[in-house]
């Protein structure tokens, strides 16, 4: 018998040593056993118990977060729009409460859905008559956008008294509460307007009493021509749950606009 047919006898007949192997390496690759397991998932409980609270924290955190920036957007698209068109436009909030699904809603109290529309000037106009305001037509407005809803949210007047000197939530500029949109802030405004618009006026969902002004120049007014261009204005936001108004957490925001630049800030802690 040559070589190769001895290869091939052992081949047929024997078990090469890495085969004799392989049982063995399958019995040592046995899943854990029922006492690992359980301290495992013991393990894997106790640290879902110390992290829990943490993940609610940073979801709320997270809605403010991204509140403000939603509102910012709103800010800088009305701003961008009535620039471009060269016509004025307006930013209306609303706030509905967040427990009722049915939206549009008057419950009381309205708390925890922030609602926002953004609205421009068919002709170019004001619309409103200057020295008779009014609530302006329907007819004579047109939408930007849909109209936009925030859950878990507060419009807030700030009570703080920020020094004015640096660029964090506790040193932002110190606007007065007649230039800052809040729950308690500013007076309702002598133009508000509605949503839907359109020609023929639609029946009224929403009636925006509080509002940005943006002119052909991009300057921001509250409400309207009747209030003073300010340096600065403010919207404040704070975190709820549900229709409960968070006074614990930190989650605060003000959101700052220049009434000459418009240039829209976001001071948060």
């Amino acid at each position: 018998m040559n070589r190769r047919s001895t290869i091939k006898h052992q081949t047929r007949h024997g078990t090469s040593p890495s085969n004799r192997r392989a049982p063995n390496i399958k019995l040592r690759c046995h899943g854990f056993t029922l006492i690992e397991l359980l301290v495992v998932m013991g393990i894997i409980a106790i640290l879902m118990v110390l992290v829990a609270p943490a993940f609610t924290t940073i979801k709320s955190g997270t809605d403010v977060t991204s509140a403000a920036y939603t509102i910012k957007g709103a800010l800088d698209t009305a701003r961008t729009y009535a620039k471009a068109n060269n016509t004025y436009t307006w930013v209306g909030f609303y706030e509905e409460n967040v427990s009722n699904p049915s939206s549009p809603n008057s419950d009381t109290p309205a708390i925890g859905r922030l609602v926002m529309s953004i609205v421009a000037s068919k002709d170019g106009t004001s619309v409103y008559d200057p020295n008779s305001l009014a609530t302006i037509a329907p007819t004579k407005l047109i939408q930007v956008g849909k109209l936009t809803k925030i859950e878990n949210v507060h419009l807030w007047t700030h009570t703080d008294a920020p020094s004015g000197i640096g660029s964090t939530l506790d040193t932002r500029p110190n606007v007065a509460s007649t230039y800052c949109i809040g729950n308690s802030s500013p007076s309702n405004s002598a133009t508000p307007f509605q949503y839907p618009v359109g020609n023929p006026a639609p029946a009224q969902q929403y009636t925006f009493v509080k509002a940005v002004q943006f002119s052909p120049g991009g300057e921001a007014r509250i409400n309207n021509n009747s209030n003073p261009l300010q340096r600065t204005a403010e919207i404040g936001v704070r975190a709820t749950h549900g229709t409960t108004v968070d006074m614990v957490s930190p989650n605060l925001v003000a959101i700052q606009l220049g009434g000459v630049a418009a240039d829209v800030i976001i001071y948060r802690k």
